[in-house]
């Protein structure tokens, strides 16, 4: 009696449905702190890819991917580390998208990522000193480096026929890098700095830096900060003393929330932000379809960041975390099969059938020898309340 009924559950679990293991995917960004509003779209741009190939059916056999989030808190190192941590070792995830400011990124990736062998794709870590730390192949980013912004918003500037700014920066590693780049590239072309000087985020009162700055003379004000941080403190302190009409941002301070908060104040006000590649116009259209703010700051990079995950994934034939790594470059870069938005299950079923894709995405994705973009960025201004793209750069 005994064999016959073991034999009969054998029999049972072999005529069973094999369930296949959800592959958990970490994303890692500032869902509180200084830009805070910005990665709610962030992020639901990335869990669009990842569900894009899941439902599509073609992913690794037709395994589904499960997203877990992960607060970065944009400026607390050891909170993100320690986020990052427990997504690596409790969680079990293969990758991770982000994180999504620099000096975040770069203490997760030193001290959690790279360690561990686990691939980060930031979509909006911007540091030029990222681009020199010892990643041994595991970090990669979709936004370009803030080397390339200096000099952009530097030209833009020049051709506006502006020559002299007050200048203040978030007092961290993406504020300096961006501060540095673009002070080098503005003194080459003649400009001058009048004062340079950083500011701490969380402050109640920023009218003691903001007297600081006017003191200067300069008649333009560039903030480069967070748009729900320090950043927007010195603007509305500026406005509300007469201090400057003028304003020029960074990155960081490009969002919704900013225009909002300040109103009319913030009208001429000139910015560049990355975006404004050739596939940007499909990318919206698509993430619309899909009830996503397509428009969003760094929405079209964390799309890609974490279409390249799962393109990754596919080419290495396994969820196997080095084996990841090693297919990042090949499927974001030429030769293959052009890959746009939408088109996941396209290039899931080249790659399955031995082919190759080159993935472009959103934003024109190559990444160059230590696995970043060049991109592209849009010139920005503000008017009627409303950010309006004057030119892609």
């Amino acid at each position: 009696m005994k064999k016959i009924l073991l034999a009969s559950a054998v029999l049972a679990s072999l005529s069973a449905p094999v369930v296949a293991k959800d592959i958990n995917v970490g994303i890692i960004l500032g869902f509180t702190g200084p830009i805070e509003s910005l990665t709610p779209t962030m992020a639901a741009s990335a869990e669009l890819a990842f569900s894009e190939a899941s439902k599509s059916g073609h992913l690794l056999g037709g395994q589904n991917i499960l997203p877990i989030r992960g607060d970065s808190t944009c400026i607390d190192a050891a909170a993100a580390t320690s986020t990052a941590e427990r997504l690596v070792t409790s969680d079990a995830v293969v990758a991770i998208m982000g994180a999504d400011c620099s000096g975040v990124t770069t203490a997760i990736a030193n001290n959690v990522a790279i360690p561990n062998g686990v691939v980060m794709v930031s979509p909006s870590a911007t540091s030029p000193a990222l681009s020199t730390i010892d990643d041994k192949g595991f970090f990669h980013r979709t936004a370009p480096s803030d080397a390339r912004q200096g000099q952009v918003l530097t030209d833009i500037l020049m051709r506006r026929g502006i020559k002299e700014v007050a200048l203040t920066y978030t007092n961290n590693d993406y504020g300096k890098g961006l501060a540095d780049s673009f002070s080098n590239a503005f003194k080459a072309k003649g400009g001058t700095i009048s004062i340079s000087a950083g500011h701490e985020d969380g402050k109640a009162d920023y009218s003691a830096e903001v007297g600081a700055l006017s003191a200067s003379g300069s008649e333009h004000l560039a903030v480069f900060g967070y748009l729900d941080q320090g950043g927007k403190g010195i603007v509305q302190a500026a406005i509300d003393s007469d201090a400057f009409r003028n304003f020029i941002m960074g990155d960081g301070m490009v969002g919704e929330s900013i225009l909002a908060a300040i109103g009319d104040g913030m009208n001429g006000t000139i910015a560049t932000i990355a975006g404004g590649a050739t596939g940007a116009d499909a990318f919206m259209a698509y993430a619309k379809e899909n009830g996503v703010a397509g428009d969003g700051a760094y929405a079209p990079e964390s799309y890609d960041a974490a279409a390249l995950i799962v393109l990754a994934m596919q080419a290495a034939g396994s969820t196997d975390r080095a084996a990841i790594q090693s297919k990042m470059n090949m499927v974001a870069n030429a030769p293959g099969k052009k890959i746009g938005p939408g088109e996941l299950s396209k290039a899931l079923k080249i790659i399955a059938a031995g082919g190759d894709v080159d993935y472009q995405g959103a934003t024109n994705v190559e990444f160059n020898d230590v696995g970043e973009v060049y991109g592209s960025y849009k010139e920005l201004e503000v008017d009627a309340g409303k950010w309006n793209t004057i030119k892609v750069h």
